[in-house]
Protein backbone atom coordinates (compact mmCIF):
# COMPACT_ATOMS: atom_id res chain seq x y z
CA UNK A 1 0.00 0.00 0.00
CA UNK A 2 1.41 3.42 -1.06
CA UNK A 3 1.61 5.98 1.74
CA UNK A 4 0.71 9.47 0.54
CA UNK A 5 3.03 12.17 1.84
CA UNK A 6 1.15 15.37 2.61
CA UNK A 7 4.04 17.54 1.40
CA UNK A 8 4.59 15.72 -1.92
CA UNK A 9 4.22 17.88 -5.04
CA UNK A 10 4.52 14.80 -7.27
CA UNK A 11 1.42 13.22 -5.78
CA UNK A 12 -0.77 16.30 -6.35
CA UNK A 13 -3.16 16.41 -9.29
CA UNK A 14 -2.45 18.88 -12.12
CA UNK A 15 -5.13 21.23 -10.77
CA UNK A 16 -3.73 21.08 -7.24
CA UNK A 17 -0.22 21.78 -8.56
CA UNK A 18 -1.41 24.91 -10.39
CA UNK A 19 -3.31 26.14 -7.34
CA UNK A 20 -0.27 25.68 -5.08
CA UNK A 21 2.04 27.62 -7.38
CA UNK A 22 -0.19 30.70 -7.62
CA UNK A 23 -0.38 33.19 -4.78
CA UNK A 24 -3.00 32.18 -2.23
CA UNK A 25 -6.53 33.11 -3.27
CA UNK A 26 -5.64 34.12 -6.85
CA UNK A 27 -6.29 30.82 -8.67
CA UNK A 28 -8.81 31.16 -11.52
CA UNK A 29 -9.20 28.29 -13.96
CA UNK A 30 -9.91 28.92 -17.64
CA UNK A 31 -11.85 26.38 -19.70
CA UNK A 32 -12.51 24.31 -16.61
CA UNK A 33 -14.09 20.85 -16.61
CA UNK A 34 -17.66 22.14 -16.35
CA UNK A 35 -17.33 23.71 -19.79
CA UNK A 36 -16.85 20.19 -21.16
CA UNK A 37 -14.50 21.15 -23.99
CA UNK A 38 -13.07 17.72 -24.61
CA UNK A 39 -11.32 15.93 -27.45
CA UNK A 40 -13.71 14.88 -30.23
CA UNK A 41 -11.21 12.29 -31.49
CA UNK A 42 -11.15 9.79 -28.62
CA UNK A 43 -14.70 8.51 -28.43
CA UNK A 44 -14.70 7.25 -32.06
CA UNK A 45 -11.77 5.04 -30.97
CA UNK A 46 -13.58 3.69 -27.91
CA UNK A 47 -11.63 5.91 -25.49
CA UNK A 48 -13.45 7.86 -22.79
CA UNK A 49 -12.57 11.58 -23.07
CA UNK A 50 -11.96 13.88 -20.11
CA UNK A 51 -13.77 17.18 -19.71
CA UNK A 52 -10.58 19.24 -19.32
CA UNK A 53 -8.60 17.04 -21.74
CA UNK A 54 -5.83 16.67 -19.18
CA UNK A 55 -4.59 20.26 -19.18
CA UNK A 56 -5.25 22.91 -16.53
CA UNK A 57 -4.88 26.59 -17.47
CA UNK A 58 -5.02 28.95 -14.49
CA UNK A 59 -4.63 32.69 -14.11
CA UNK A 60 -3.49 34.43 -10.95
CA UNK A 61 -0.36 35.99 -9.53
CA UNK A 62 3.06 34.79 -8.40
CA UNK A 63 5.05 37.19 -6.24
CA UNK A 64 2.15 39.60 -6.87
CA UNK A 65 2.88 39.60 -10.62
CA UNK A 66 0.37 38.45 -13.23
CA UNK A 67 0.96 34.84 -14.21
CA UNK A 68 -0.48 31.94 -16.13
CA UNK A 69 0.18 28.41 -14.89
CA UNK A 70 -0.30 25.53 -17.33
CA UNK A 71 -0.34 22.12 -15.67
CA UNK A 72 -0.50 18.80 -17.52
CA UNK A 73 -2.31 15.85 -15.93
CA UNK A 74 -0.17 12.75 -16.42
CA UNK A 75 -2.97 10.51 -15.16
CA UNK A 76 -5.03 11.16 -18.32
CA UNK A 77 -3.64 9.51 -21.45
CA UNK A 78 -0.12 9.77 -20.03
CA UNK A 79 -0.23 13.55 -20.31
CA UNK A 80 -0.28 13.19 -24.10
CA UNK A 81 -0.85 16.27 -26.24
CA UNK A 82 -3.83 16.20 -28.61
CA UNK A 83 -5.81 18.87 -30.44
CA UNK A 84 -7.72 20.32 -27.47
CA UNK A 85 -5.02 19.96 -24.81
CA UNK A 86 -2.44 21.34 -27.24
CA UNK A 87 -4.65 24.30 -28.13
CA UNK A 88 -5.16 25.07 -24.45
CA UNK A 89 -1.38 25.25 -23.90
CA UNK A 90 -0.52 27.09 -27.12
CA UNK A 91 -3.52 29.40 -26.83
CA UNK A 92 -2.67 30.37 -23.24
CA UNK A 93 0.94 31.12 -24.16
CA UNK A 94 -0.20 33.12 -27.20
CA UNK A 95 -2.47 35.21 -24.94
CA UNK A 96 0.47 35.80 -22.58
CA UNK A 97 2.53 37.02 -25.55
CA UNK A 98 -0.21 39.52 -26.47
CA UNK A 99 -0.36 40.76 -22.87
CA UNK A 100 3.37 41.36 -22.79
CA UNK A 101 3.33 43.05 -26.19
CA UNK A 102 1.07 45.77 -24.78
CA UNK A 103 3.08 46.15 -21.59
CA UNK A 104 1.00 43.92 -19.30
CA UNK A 105 3.72 41.72 -17.83
CA UNK A 106 2.48 38.12 -17.57
CA UNK A 107 4.79 35.35 -16.38
CA UNK A 108 4.38 31.75 -17.55
CA UNK A 109 4.96 28.52 -15.66
CA UNK A 110 4.44 25.11 -17.24
CA UNK A 111 4.22 21.98 -15.09
CA UNK A 112 5.14 19.05 -17.33
CA UNK A 113 3.92 15.51 -16.81
CA UNK A 114 3.73 14.38 -20.42
CA UNK A 115 4.64 11.47 -22.62
CA UNK A 116 4.67 13.82 -25.62
CA UNK A 117 2.24 13.48 -28.50
CA UNK A 118 -1.02 11.68 -27.74
CA UNK A 119 -0.71 8.91 -30.31
CA UNK A 120 -4.49 8.46 -30.48
CA UNK A 121 -4.50 11.92 -32.12
CA UNK A 122 -0.96 11.80 -33.57
CA UNK A 123 -0.65 14.66 -36.06
CA UNK A 124 -2.89 16.96 -34.04
CA UNK A 125 -0.45 16.56 -31.17
CA UNK A 126 2.64 17.05 -33.33
CA UNK A 127 1.19 20.20 -34.89
CA UNK A 128 0.12 21.55 -31.48
CA UNK A 129 3.59 21.03 -30.02
CA UNK A 130 5.14 23.03 -32.87
CA UNK A 131 2.75 25.88 -32.04
CA UNK A 132 3.49 25.63 -28.31
CA UNK A 133 7.19 25.86 -29.13
CA UNK A 134 6.65 28.88 -31.37
CA UNK A 135 4.75 30.70 -28.61
CA UNK A 136 7.49 29.97 -26.05
CA UNK A 137 10.17 31.45 -28.31
CA UNK A 138 8.07 34.62 -28.66
CA UNK A 139 7.20 34.85 -24.95
CA UNK A 140 10.81 34.45 -23.77
CA UNK A 141 11.56 37.88 -25.25
CA UNK A 142 9.49 39.44 -22.46
CA UNK A 143 9.50 37.13 -19.43
CA UNK A 144 11.15 33.89 -18.33
CA UNK A 145 9.22 30.78 -19.33
CA UNK A 146 9.70 28.45 -16.38
CA UNK A 147 9.29 24.68 -16.55
CA UNK A 148 8.66 22.38 -13.61
CA UNK A 149 9.19 18.63 -14.10
CA UNK A 150 8.05 16.96 -10.88
CA UNK A 151 7.76 13.28 -11.74
CA UNK A 152 5.30 10.39 -12.19
CA UNK A 153 5.30 10.53 -16.02
CA UNK A 154 8.14 12.98 -16.61
CA UNK A 155 8.77 14.89 -19.82
CA UNK A 156 9.07 12.88 -23.03
CA UNK A 157 8.83 13.21 -26.79
CA UNK A 158 8.15 16.58 -28.36
CA UNK A 159 7.49 18.04 -24.92
CA UNK A 160 11.11 17.36 -23.94
CA UNK A 161 12.13 19.47 -26.95
CA UNK A 162 9.71 22.09 -25.67
CA UNK A 163 11.43 21.94 -22.27
CA UNK A 164 14.71 22.54 -24.09
CA UNK A 165 13.34 25.99 -24.98
CA UNK A 166 12.51 27.01 -21.42
CA UNK A 167 14.31 29.89 -19.73
CA UNK A 168 14.71 27.77 -16.61
CA UNK A 169 13.93 24.16 -15.68
CA UNK A 170 13.17 23.04 -12.13
CA UNK A 171 13.27 19.25 -11.75
CA UNK A 172 13.06 16.65 -8.98
CA UNK A 173 15.05 13.43 -8.76
CA UNK A 174 11.81 11.64 -9.65
CA UNK A 175 11.51 13.70 -12.83
CA UNK A 176 12.70 12.36 -16.17
CA UNK A 177 13.42 14.30 -19.35
CA UNK A 178 14.16 12.65 -22.67
CA UNK A 179 13.09 12.61 -26.31
CA UNK A 180 12.66 8.89 -26.91
CA UNK A 181 11.36 6.67 -24.15
CA UNK A 182 13.30 3.46 -23.40
CA UNK A 183 10.45 1.31 -24.75
CA UNK A 184 10.49 3.15 -28.07
CA UNK A 185 14.28 2.87 -28.35
CA UNK A 186 14.04 -0.84 -27.58
CA UNK A 187 11.38 -1.23 -30.29
CA UNK A 188 13.33 0.75 -32.89
CA UNK A 189 16.92 -0.26 -32.09
CA UNK A 190 16.75 -3.45 -30.03
CA UNK A 191 17.14 -4.35 -26.36
CA UNK A 192 20.93 -4.26 -26.63
CA UNK A 193 20.68 -0.51 -27.37
CA UNK A 194 18.47 0.26 -24.39
CA UNK A 195 16.92 -2.27 -22.04
CA UNK A 196 13.58 -0.76 -20.99
CA UNK A 197 13.41 -3.12 -17.99
CA UNK A 198 16.62 -1.69 -16.46
CA UNK A 199 15.01 0.98 -14.25
CA UNK A 200 18.28 1.91 -12.55
CA UNK A 201 19.94 2.66 -15.88
CA UNK A 202 16.92 4.67 -17.03
CA UNK A 203 16.98 6.98 -14.01
CA UNK A 204 20.76 7.34 -14.15
CA UNK A 205 20.52 8.30 -17.83
CA UNK A 206 17.49 10.60 -18.01
CA UNK A 207 16.54 11.29 -14.37
CA UNK A 208 16.45 14.71 -12.77
CA UNK A 209 19.72 14.44 -10.87
CA UNK A 210 21.65 13.49 -14.02
CA UNK A 211 19.97 16.19 -16.13
CA UNK A 212 20.82 18.91 -13.64
CA UNK A 213 24.38 17.65 -13.17
CA UNK A 214 25.06 17.74 -16.93
CA UNK A 215 23.51 21.17 -17.52
CA UNK A 216 20.19 20.17 -19.13
CA UNK A 217 18.20 21.42 -16.12
CA UNK A 218 18.87 24.32 -13.79
CA UNK A 219 17.53 23.58 -10.33
CA UNK A 220 17.32 20.16 -8.65
CA UNK A 221 14.73 20.15 -5.86
CA UNK A 222 13.28 17.67 -3.41
CA UNK A 223 9.70 16.51 -3.92
CA UNK A 224 8.33 19.00 -1.44
CA UNK A 225 5.51 21.46 -2.09
CA UNK A 226 7.07 24.40 -0.24
CA UNK A 227 10.50 23.83 -1.82
CA UNK A 228 9.09 23.79 -5.36
CA UNK A 229 6.91 26.86 -4.72
CA UNK A 230 9.99 28.72 -3.47
CA UNK A 231 12.06 27.60 -6.49
CA UNK A 232 9.37 28.92 -8.86
CA UNK A 233 9.16 32.24 -7.00
CA UNK A 234 12.94 32.59 -7.13
CA UNK A 235 12.92 31.95 -10.89
CA UNK A 236 10.20 34.56 -11.39
CA UNK A 237 12.15 37.13 -9.37
CA UNK A 238 15.39 36.41 -11.26
CA UNK A 239 13.71 37.18 -14.58
CA UNK A 240 15.09 36.35 -18.00
CA UNK A 241 18.46 34.52 -17.97
CA UNK A 242 21.46 35.98 -19.77
CA UNK A 243 22.15 32.64 -21.43
CA UNK A 244 19.57 30.34 -23.03
CA UNK A 245 20.49 26.68 -23.31
CA UNK A 246 18.88 26.38 -26.76
CA UNK A 247 21.24 29.03 -28.12
CA UNK A 248 24.49 27.49 -26.86
CA UNK A 249 25.10 25.97 -30.27
CA UNK A 250 28.89 25.89 -30.50
CA UNK A 251 29.28 24.77 -26.90
CA UNK A 252 27.20 21.65 -27.42
CA UNK A 253 28.72 20.92 -30.83
CA UNK A 254 32.16 21.06 -29.22
CA UNK A 255 30.97 18.76 -26.42
CA UNK A 256 29.76 16.23 -28.98
CA UNK A 257 33.02 16.49 -30.93
CA UNK A 258 34.88 15.58 -27.74
CA UNK A 259 32.90 12.33 -27.44
CA UNK A 260 34.14 9.23 -29.24
CA UNK A 261 30.86 7.44 -30.13
CA UNK A 262 32.53 4.02 -30.50
CA UNK A 263 33.61 4.10 -26.85
CA UNK A 264 31.21 3.23 -24.03
CA UNK A 265 30.16 6.12 -21.82
CA UNK A 266 28.37 5.98 -18.50
CA UNK A 267 26.17 8.66 -16.92
CA UNK A 268 28.81 9.21 -14.24
CA UNK A 269 31.58 9.63 -16.82
CA UNK A 270 29.49 12.24 -18.63
CA UNK A 271 29.12 14.20 -15.39
CA UNK A 272 32.89 14.28 -15.09
CA UNK A 273 33.30 15.44 -18.70
CA UNK A 274 30.66 18.15 -18.67
CA UNK A 275 30.60 20.71 -15.91
CA UNK A 276 27.63 23.04 -15.82
CA UNK A 277 29.67 26.24 -15.60
CA UNK A 278 30.71 25.73 -19.23
CA UNK A 279 27.28 27.02 -20.24
CA UNK A 280 28.46 30.61 -19.79
CA UNK A 281 30.86 30.31 -22.72
CA UNK A 282 30.04 32.21 -25.91
CA UNK A 283 30.20 30.93 -29.46
CA UNK A 284 33.36 32.96 -30.04
CA UNK A 285 35.20 30.89 -27.42
CA UNK A 286 34.99 27.73 -29.52
CA UNK A 287 36.12 27.08 -33.08
CA UNK A 288 35.27 23.89 -34.93
CA UNK A 289 36.61 22.96 -38.34
CA UNK A 290 34.05 22.00 -40.96
CA UNK A 291 34.02 18.50 -42.42
CA UNK A 292 35.39 17.75 -45.83
CA UNK A 293 33.06 16.59 -48.57
CA UNK A 294 32.46 12.85 -48.79
CA UNK A 295 30.26 11.00 -51.25
CA UNK A 296 26.86 10.41 -49.69
CA UNK A 297 24.06 8.03 -50.52
CA UNK A 298 21.38 9.62 -52.67
CA UNK A 299 18.13 10.38 -50.88
CA UNK A 300 15.11 12.46 -51.80
CA UNK A 301 16.37 15.21 -49.54
CA UNK A 302 19.75 15.32 -51.22
CA UNK A 303 18.22 14.95 -54.70
CA UNK A 304 15.88 17.92 -54.26
CA UNK A 305 18.60 19.98 -52.58
CA UNK A 306 20.86 19.48 -55.59
CA UNK A 307 18.09 20.11 -58.12
CA UNK A 308 16.86 23.30 -56.44
CA UNK A 309 20.32 24.76 -55.76
CA UNK A 310 22.24 23.42 -58.74
CA UNK A 311 25.00 22.41 -56.32
CA UNK A 312 26.09 18.80 -55.84
CA UNK A 313 29.35 19.22 -53.92
CA UNK A 314 29.86 21.22 -50.73
CA UNK A 315 33.07 21.77 -48.77
CA UNK A 316 33.54 22.85 -45.16
CA UNK A 317 30.30 21.41 -43.83
CA UNK A 318 29.89 21.46 -40.05
CA UNK A 319 28.39 17.96 -40.27
CA UNK A 320 28.21 15.99 -43.52
CA UNK A 321 24.60 14.97 -42.94
CA UNK A 322 23.33 18.57 -43.01
CA UNK A 323 23.55 20.35 -46.34
CA UNK A 324 23.35 24.13 -46.46
CA UNK A 325 23.94 26.62 -49.22
CA UNK A 326 22.60 29.85 -50.65
CA UNK A 327 21.27 29.92 -54.20
CA UNK A 328 19.49 32.46 -56.36
CA UNK A 329 15.73 32.15 -56.81
CA UNK A 330 14.20 34.74 -59.16
CA UNK A 331 17.03 37.17 -58.49
CA UNK A 332 17.00 36.74 -54.72
CA UNK A 333 19.41 34.87 -52.47
CA UNK A 334 17.71 31.99 -50.66
CA UNK A 335 19.18 29.61 -48.06
CA UNK A 336 18.43 25.87 -48.51
CA UNK A 337 18.93 23.32 -45.74
CA UNK A 338 18.49 19.53 -45.95
CA UNK A 339 19.23 16.56 -43.70
CA UNK A 340 20.58 13.57 -45.60
CA UNK A 341 21.93 10.06 -44.89
CA UNK A 342 25.63 9.76 -44.15
CA UNK A 343 26.91 6.21 -43.80
CA UNK A 344 30.13 7.56 -42.26
CA UNK A 345 28.41 9.65 -39.61
CA UNK A 346 30.10 9.73 -36.22
CA UNK A 347 27.00 8.58 -34.36
CA UNK A 348 25.76 5.26 -35.83
CA UNK A 349 22.11 5.81 -34.88
CA UNK A 350 21.94 8.86 -37.19
CA UNK A 351 23.35 7.46 -40.42
CA UNK A 352 20.14 6.95 -42.40
CA UNK A 353 18.87 10.48 -42.57
CA UNK A 354 17.69 10.73 -38.97
CA UNK A 355 18.03 13.94 -37.00
CA UNK A 356 20.61 13.20 -34.32
CA UNK A 357 22.76 14.99 -31.76
CA UNK A 358 24.90 16.90 -34.23
CA UNK A 359 22.19 17.49 -36.82
CA UNK A 360 19.89 19.61 -34.64
CA UNK A 361 22.60 21.98 -33.45
CA UNK A 362 24.08 22.17 -36.96
CA UNK A 363 20.74 23.23 -38.44
CA UNK A 364 20.53 25.82 -35.66
CA UNK A 365 23.98 27.12 -36.57
CA UNK A 366 23.13 27.58 -40.25
CA UNK A 367 19.83 29.32 -39.51
CA UNK A 368 21.37 31.54 -36.83
CA UNK A 369 24.18 32.50 -39.20
CA UNK A 370 21.63 33.73 -41.74
CA UNK A 371 19.97 35.84 -39.03
CA UNK A 372 23.29 37.36 -37.98
CA UNK A 373 24.31 38.15 -41.57
CA UNK A 374 20.92 39.73 -42.35
CA UNK A 375 20.46 41.57 -39.04
CA UNK A 376 20.77 45.04 -40.61
CA UNK A 377 18.94 44.22 -43.84
CA UNK A 378 15.39 45.40 -44.38
CA UNK A 379 14.51 42.35 -46.48
CA UNK A 380 15.56 39.12 -44.80
CA UNK A 381 16.78 36.06 -46.64
CA UNK A 382 14.19 33.25 -47.09
CA UNK A 383 15.16 29.89 -45.59
CA UNK A 384 13.91 26.71 -47.24
CA UNK A 385 13.82 23.48 -45.24
CA UNK A 386 13.87 20.48 -47.58
CA UNK A 387 12.23 17.78 -45.47
CA UNK A 388 13.06 14.09 -45.86
CA UNK A 389 13.55 12.86 -42.31
CA UNK A 390 12.50 9.31 -41.31
CA UNK A 391 12.72 10.08 -37.57
CA UNK A 392 15.01 11.33 -34.86
CA UNK A 393 17.89 9.04 -33.90
CA UNK A 394 17.02 6.29 -31.41
CA UNK A 395 19.89 5.39 -29.12
CA UNK A 396 21.23 5.26 -25.58
CA UNK A 397 24.00 7.79 -26.26
CA UNK A 398 21.54 10.10 -27.97
CA UNK A 399 19.37 10.26 -24.85
CA UNK A 400 22.31 10.46 -22.43
CA UNK A 401 23.87 13.33 -24.41
CA UNK A 402 20.59 15.24 -24.73
CA UNK A 403 19.23 14.85 -28.25
CA UNK A 404 16.12 16.73 -27.12
CA UNK A 405 18.27 19.81 -26.52
CA UNK A 406 19.86 19.56 -29.95
CA UNK A 407 16.40 19.40 -31.54
CA UNK A 408 15.24 22.33 -29.39
CA UNK A 409 18.13 24.46 -30.68
CA UNK A 410 16.96 24.00 -34.27
CA UNK A 411 13.36 24.79 -33.28
CA UNK A 412 14.56 27.94 -31.54
CA UNK A 413 16.59 29.04 -34.55
CA UNK A 414 13.83 28.49 -37.12
CA UNK A 415 11.18 30.17 -34.95
CA UNK A 416 13.48 33.08 -34.10
CA UNK A 417 14.34 33.59 -37.77
CA UNK A 418 10.63 33.59 -38.63
CA UNK A 419 9.87 36.19 -35.97
CA UNK A 420 12.80 38.27 -37.24
CA UNK A 421 11.25 38.43 -40.71
CA UNK A 422 12.93 35.55 -42.54
CA UNK A 423 10.28 33.72 -44.58
CA UNK A 424 10.61 30.05 -43.59
CA UNK A 425 9.23 27.62 -46.16
CA UNK A 426 9.19 23.84 -45.78
CA UNK A 427 9.14 21.52 -48.77
CA UNK A 428 8.14 17.95 -47.89
CA UNK A 429 9.67 15.55 -50.41
CA UNK A 430 9.86 12.43 -48.20
CA UNK A 431 8.86 11.33 -44.70
CA UNK A 432 8.39 14.01 -42.04
CA UNK A 433 8.25 11.95 -38.89
CA UNK A 434 8.04 12.82 -35.21
CA UNK A 435 10.71 14.91 -33.49
CA UNK A 436 12.68 15.09 -36.72
CA UNK A 437 9.91 17.11 -38.39
CA UNK A 438 9.51 19.29 -35.29
CA UNK A 439 13.26 19.95 -35.54
CA UNK A 440 13.47 20.53 -39.27
CA UNK A 441 10.46 22.04 -40.99
CA UNK A 442 7.55 22.43 -38.59
CA UNK A 443 8.37 26.03 -37.63
CA UNK A 444 7.78 27.18 -41.20
CA UNK A 445 5.47 30.04 -42.15
CA UNK A 446 4.21 27.79 -44.90
CA UNK A 447 4.49 24.08 -45.71
CA UNK A 448 4.43 22.72 -49.26
CA UNK A 449 4.28 18.96 -49.91
CA UNK A 450 4.58 16.70 -52.91
CA UNK A 451 1.53 14.50 -53.48
CA UNK A 452 3.42 11.23 -53.40
CA UNK A 453 3.06 7.95 -51.43
CA UNK A 454 6.56 8.44 -50.02
CA UNK A 455 5.63 11.73 -48.37
CA UNK A 456 4.43 10.82 -44.87
CA UNK A 457 3.69 12.83 -41.72
CA UNK A 458 3.28 11.24 -38.29
CA UNK A 459 4.37 11.26 -34.67
CA UNK A 460 5.97 7.80 -34.58
CA UNK A 461 6.65 4.68 -36.66
CA UNK A 462 3.75 2.24 -36.89
CA UNK A 463 5.59 -0.43 -34.94
CA UNK A 464 6.35 1.86 -31.99
CA UNK A 465 2.93 3.51 -32.08
CA UNK A 466 1.31 0.08 -31.87
CA UNK A 467 3.48 -0.92 -28.91
CA UNK A 468 2.88 2.28 -26.96
CA UNK A 469 -0.90 2.33 -27.56
CA UNK A 470 -1.15 -1.46 -27.05
CA UNK A 471 -2.78 -1.95 -30.44
CA UNK A 472 -1.95 -4.01 -33.48
CA UNK A 473 -0.88 -2.27 -36.69
CA UNK A 474 -4.17 -3.42 -38.22
CA UNK A 475 -6.08 -1.73 -35.39
CA UNK A 476 -4.10 1.47 -35.91
CA UNK A 477 -4.92 1.48 -39.62
CA UNK A 478 -8.61 0.88 -38.89
CA UNK A 479 -8.64 3.80 -36.41
CA UNK A 480 -7.02 6.06 -39.02
CA UNK A 481 -10.11 5.66 -41.21
CA UNK A 482 -12.17 7.29 -38.44
CA UNK A 483 -9.58 9.85 -37.28
CA UNK A 484 -7.47 11.23 -40.18
CA UNK A 485 -4.84 12.67 -37.84
CA UNK A 486 -3.69 9.10 -37.05
CA UNK A 487 -3.03 8.34 -40.72
CA UNK A 488 0.42 8.64 -42.27
CA UNK A 489 -0.45 9.65 -45.85
CA UNK A 490 -0.13 13.25 -47.00
CA UNK A 491 -3.72 13.52 -48.24
CA UNK A 492 -5.04 12.77 -44.75
CA UNK A 493 -2.61 15.29 -43.32
CA UNK A 494 -3.89 17.94 -45.72
CA UNK A 495 -7.35 17.76 -44.09
CA UNK A 496 -5.84 19.23 -40.88
CA UNK A 497 -5.22 22.56 -42.56
CA UNK A 498 -1.48 23.12 -42.08
CA UNK A 499 -0.44 22.64 -45.72
CA UNK A 500 -0.11 25.70 -47.91
CA UNK A 501 -0.27 23.48 -50.97
CA UNK A 502 -0.21 19.82 -51.95
CA UNK A 503 1.50 19.72 -55.34
CA UNK A 504 0.32 17.01 -57.71
CA UNK A 505 1.89 15.65 -60.88
CA UNK A 506 5.52 15.87 -59.69
CA UNK A 507 7.86 12.89 -59.92
CA UNK A 508 9.43 12.87 -56.44
CA UNK A 509 12.09 10.30 -57.33
CA UNK A 510 13.15 11.42 -60.81
CA UNK A 511 11.94 15.00 -61.26
CA UNK A 512 12.04 16.50 -64.73
CA UNK A 513 13.24 20.05 -65.39
CA UNK A 514 9.65 21.25 -65.60
CA UNK A 515 8.97 19.62 -62.20
CA UNK A 516 11.84 21.58 -60.66
CA UNK A 517 10.58 24.80 -62.24
CA UNK A 518 7.09 24.21 -60.83
CA UNK A 519 8.42 23.68 -57.32
CA UNK A 520 10.65 26.74 -57.55
CA UNK A 521 7.60 28.75 -58.55
CA UNK A 522 5.62 27.33 -55.61
CA UNK A 523 8.41 28.21 -53.18
CA UNK A 524 8.69 31.73 -54.58
CA UNK A 525 4.93 32.23 -54.31
CA UNK A 526 4.97 31.03 -50.69
CA UNK A 527 7.75 33.52 -49.91
CA UNK A 528 5.76 36.35 -51.49
CA UNK A 529 2.54 35.45 -49.68
CA UNK A 530 4.42 35.27 -46.38
CA UNK A 531 5.88 38.74 -46.84
CA UNK A 532 2.60 40.28 -47.96
CA UNK A 533 0.71 38.80 -45.01
CA UNK A 534 3.22 40.23 -42.49
CA UNK A 535 2.20 37.36 -40.16
CA UNK A 536 5.23 36.11 -38.26
CA UNK A 537 3.61 33.65 -35.86
CA UNK A 538 1.85 30.43 -36.94
CA UNK A 539 -1.72 31.76 -36.73
CA UNK A 540 -2.21 31.46 -40.50
CA UNK A 541 -2.46 27.67 -40.01
CA UNK A 542 -5.86 28.20 -38.39
CA UNK A 543 -7.41 30.17 -41.25
CA UNK A 544 -7.30 27.79 -44.23
CA UNK A 545 -10.57 26.27 -45.42
CA UNK A 546 -9.32 22.84 -44.34
CA UNK A 547 -8.42 24.13 -40.87
CA UNK A 548 -11.88 25.62 -40.31
CA UNK A 549 -13.21 22.05 -40.41
CA UNK A 550 -10.14 19.97 -39.55
CA UNK A 551 -9.13 22.06 -36.53
CA UNK A 552 -12.53 23.23 -35.37
CA UNK A 553 -11.95 22.07 -31.78
CA UNK A 554 -8.61 23.85 -31.49
CA UNK A 555 -10.04 27.06 -32.97
CA UNK A 556 -12.91 26.91 -30.46
CA UNK A 557 -10.45 26.51 -27.57
CA UNK A 558 -8.48 29.59 -28.60
CA UNK A 559 -11.66 31.65 -29.00
CA UNK A 560 -12.92 30.67 -25.55
CA UNK A 561 -9.52 31.38 -23.99
CA UNK A 562 -9.59 34.88 -25.46
CA UNK A 563 -13.06 35.44 -24.02
CA UNK A 564 -12.13 34.20 -20.55
CA UNK A 565 -8.57 35.52 -20.33
CA UNK A 566 -9.29 38.74 -18.44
Amino acid sequence: MMIKHNNSFVELSARERAKKLLDSGTFRELLGPFEKIESPHLEPQGIVPQSDDGVIVARGTICNERAVVISIEGAFQGGGIGEVSGAKIAGALERAVKDNEIGMKTNAIIVLDSGGVRLQEANYGLMSISEIQSAIVALRNYVPVIGVIPGKIGCFGGMSMTAGLFSKIIITREGRMTLNGPEVIEEEAGVEEFDSSDKKLIWETIGGEQRQATGFADVLVEDDISTIIEAVKTAVKEGKPSVLRSRQIQLFLSRYKSIEPSNPITPQKLRELWSKDELIKTDEDIKIEGEKYTEKAMSRGRLWFEKLTGISKLEGLEVSSVLCTDAILKGEEVRYIAVIPNSNGRFPRARKGEVGLEEGFTIAKYVTKAMEEDADKEIKRPIIAIVDVPSQAYGYKEELLGIFQSCAAAVDAYASARYNGHPIISLLVGPAISGAFLTHGYQANRIIALDDPGVLVHAMSKQSAARITKRSIEELEAAAKKVPSIAYDIKSYKTLGALEELVTGIDAEIPKEEDIDIIKEKIYKAIEVTRISKIRDLSNRLTSKEAIIGRAAGIKVRKRLEEEWN
